[in-house]
């Protein structure tokens, strides 16, 4: 038999909805209803998160279809294929190019919720109404995970048909459609609970050159930096990669899981994206080998700072006003918007932090984020960090 032959590369996928990591379609109710639901929610839900909404406009839609603009203005209708105006306290892009799968994750990359009108999309989950103006008798196919049950006024129970359909539904949440607290509560709630997990990751990749030899075994409190270092991150993650160039991963220590970078001579963001290609489903604590005054402690606000929905949590450099890039949990979303940056011809990820939506923190300990990277400034970091007699 012969050996089968694989065409295309075994990437491990974002898990993606329709328009992002995490969507849920409304429906069950008329449109304006719907509408109505996610302008109450949003002054509750937009301080911690971005969130974005999806509806379909089929007035225009008709208005096309019978010979009219349907909503274009003069320049689309002249053959532009896209216009973005800025509209001063916000921006619109028209374009042609109609919705798909691969467009609308890319436009939405940036949101960490997404609320689709079910009434014309599909989410990858869903919150239902009970409303006899819309019954969902037509729709049943769109109920592929069910999260929650609004019931509207002077509804009590599920419909029988609905019962019948999905089982299930008795374990669902049911809350009052009027009772909007209660609603975001339940969503802030539910995206906590799906926050991506954690995982470590050391960057040992680089070439020392300044230091003359590896920054990464260099060894300041009794262990070589990279072992103390995802020593330190081990409470923290699932668990901890070692970043390091391929030729360096036969070197590793037993205990030391390495991760060659697959995205080569790119400096730091050479293990940040391999990082993501290994697991773009993850949250990256990414910790650089350099930093031999860093604590648990530092490590442990960070986390517990942690904002998922941002595109990443970073501490404030002690020299500027900028992110610290290499002391900082990179969540999934951020894994395009490198992409992106790289595209663009940035290889710098803290360029991509000034230029992205971010939570960042004032360090509880700046001197802790001391890189050291010249033999004077190693001998000056093992003379500080000396036990004393």
């Amino acid at each position: 038999m012969e050996p089968t032959h694989q065409k295309h590369a075994a990437l491990a996928r974002p898990d993606l909805g329709e328009f992002g990591r995490h969507e849920l379609g409304l429906l069950g109710a008329p449109c304006g209803v719907i509408k109505d639901l996610a302008a109450r929610l949003l002054p509750l839900l937009t301080p911690a998160l971005r969130v974005a909404y999806v509806d379909a406009d089929h007035a225009a839609g008709d208005e096309a279809e019978a010979g009219g603009a349907g909503g274009a203005d003069a320049i689309l209708q002249a053959g532009a294929t896209a216009e973005l105006t800025d509209k001063i306290h916000f921006r619109r892009l028209d374009v042609r190019r109609g919705l798909d799968k691969f467009i609308q994750p890319q436009w939405l990359n940036e949101q960490s919720l997404v609320l689709v009108n079910g009434n014309h999309f599909r989410a990858r989950q869903q919150v239902i109404i009970i409303d006899p103006r819309k019954p969902l008798d037509k729709k049943l196919d769109r109920l592929t995970d069910v999260q929650l049950v609004l019931l509207s006024e002077g509804q009590t129970e599920l419909p029988a048909a609905l019962r019948a359909y999905l089982p299930a539904l008795s374990q669902v949440p049911v809350l009052p459609l009027a009772d909007t607290a209660a609603i975001a509560a339940w969503l802030l709630q539910w995206l906590q609970q799906r926050q991506p997990p954690l995982r470590g990751l050391v960057l040992t990749g680089g070439r020392s050159q300044r230091m003359h030899e590896d920054k990464s075994l260099l060894r300041y409190h009794g262990l070589e930096q990279r072992a103390h270092a995802a020593a330190l991150l081990a409470p923290f993650c699932e668990d901890v990669l070692i970043s390091c160039r391929p030729e360096q991963a036969a070197g590793l220590p037993t205990g030391l899981q390495p991760l060659p970078d697959q995205f080569l001579d790119l400096g730091p963001l050479s293990g940040l994206l391999s990082a993501f290609r290994h697991d773009p489903n993850a949250a990256w604590l990414v910790v650089a080998c350099d930093l031999p005054f860093l604590t648990e402690q530092t490590l442990h606000y960070l986390v517990e700072h942690r904002r998922p929905g941002r595109m990443a949590t970073a501490l404030q450099s002690p020299d500027n006003e900028f992110p610290e890039p290499l002391i900082t949990i990179w969540e999934p979303r951020s894994y395009p918007l490198l992409l992106q940056m790289l595209a663009l011809g940035y290889s710098c990820p803290r360029k991509t932090l000034i230029n992205a939506d971010i939570e960042l923190l004032p360090a509880p300990a700046p001197l802790e984020l001391r890189n050291v990277n010249t033999p004077a400034e190693r001998d000056a970091a093992r003379q500080a960090l000396a036990p004393r007699r």
